[in-house]
């Protein structure tokens, strides 16, 4: 099949035409059928984007890992612990630290002046 640029402008006018033609029966067509029709001649719906899960994530994670020490010839390094989840101050404590602060910032800005 020749390229669009290949056509003289006789072909060319003869090919939007024909577009013409075809559009025009389309139409024609979808309104005898309903507008079920023009439904089903829009874009084609988007697919669902696939979301892998964390666990599927680390799976896949640890199977290159593995893969890539076998290529280097080391062993997979061991799962670092999990850092301990930090203590939480109560409410005395953060006021009385809240207070202790408060005299060391105005002792600071007293000594500027």
């Amino acid at each position: 099949m020749s390229s669009i640029t290949d056509l003289s402008v006789q072909q060319l006018r003869k090919a939007a035409v024909l577009k013409e033609k075809i559009q025009s029966l389309e139409k024609e067509l979808n309104h005898l059928l309903g507008s079920a029709a023009t439904v089903a001649a829009g874009p084609a719906p988007k697919k669902k984007k696939f979301k892998m899960s964390a666990a599927a994530r680390a799976k896949i994670s640890a199977a290159a890992k593995l893969r890539w020490a076998k290529v280097k010839g080391t062993k997979p390094a061991e799962k670092a612990a999990p850092k301990k989840a930090r203590r939480k101050l109560s409410a005395a404590a953060k006021a009385k630290l809240s207070a202790k602060l408060k005299a060391i910032w105005a002792a600071r800005k007293a000594a500027k002046k």
